[in-house]
């Protein structure tokens, strides 16, 4: 195996913890925010992919905070700008550490693989106190294109100089998995909602897991 390739965004760092740290201000609508706020920035990303554009996904982020509060009648410009600030430090999930340490004693490479754009990125794993347990950290930016197009996939190939098959790809988004998969990566779908499967990952995934704690048994040399 060269390399243990993790998505970042809803596999290592939680995106709601942005509107969790501010739920008292949204009141009860804080989970719908957060949950149309995460739909506009997937779909915007795929949009100007789909259509051969590109905005670096902190632009794509706004956008979508923006949709989601007029959504629901938020016009909070100070609120806004909280939640912006806090979706570039995010919370890390409680086993994202731990796995990616063990990972490391067993002598495995790890990275990043997101579509976030590297400023972003940076602060992100910093914050979250994932950076010193990355080999690299990629991102998207450079092509000009989101997830899942195949050349994305391919960075991951070139930073490592591997073959597909020779990556275990790691991402909490099904439709992320199915892309890596569809590559060529052995993908390990982490489906911690235990959510019925979709995008043929029952024949595609190498693995389904519930939890991070569980990579290292599997992926162990």
């Amino acid at each position: 195996m060269a390399a243990v390739v993790f998505d970042a965004y809803g596999t290592l760092l939680d995106v709601h913890a942005a509107v969790a740290r501010h739920a008292g201000r949204l009141g009860p609508q804080a989970a719908a925010v957060s949950a149309l706020w995460r739909a506009k920035q997937l779909e915007y990303s795929w949009i100007l992919s789909a259509c051969g554009d590109y905005e670096d996904f902190s632009s794509v982020t706004a956008r979508a905070l923006n949709v989601a509060l007029a959504a629901h009648g938020v016009a909070d410009g100070a609120l806004r700008e909280d939640l912006l600030g806090a979706y570039r430090r995010l919370d890390a999930f409680p086993d994202a550490a731990p796995a990616l340490t063990a990972l490391r004693r067993a002598g495995m490479a790890t990275a990043i693989l997101s579509n976030g754009e590297p400023g972003m990125l940076q602060e992100a794993v910093e914050a979250a106190g994932l950076a010193p347990l990355l080999d690299a950290v990629l991102s998207v930016h450079p092509l000009r294109r989101y997830k899942p197009a195949r050349a994305v996939y391919a960075l991951a190939t070139e930073r490592f100089a591997c073959q597909p098959h020779e990556i275990a790809f790691v991402s909490g988004n099904a439709w992320d998995a199915y892309g890596a998969a569809r590559f060529g990566f052995r993908v390990h779908w982490l489906n911690r909602a235990a959510v019925p499967s979709e995008y043929w990952l029952e024949d595609l995934a190498a693995a389904r897991i519930g939890t991070l704690a569980e990579l290292p048994g599997l992926l162990a040399p």
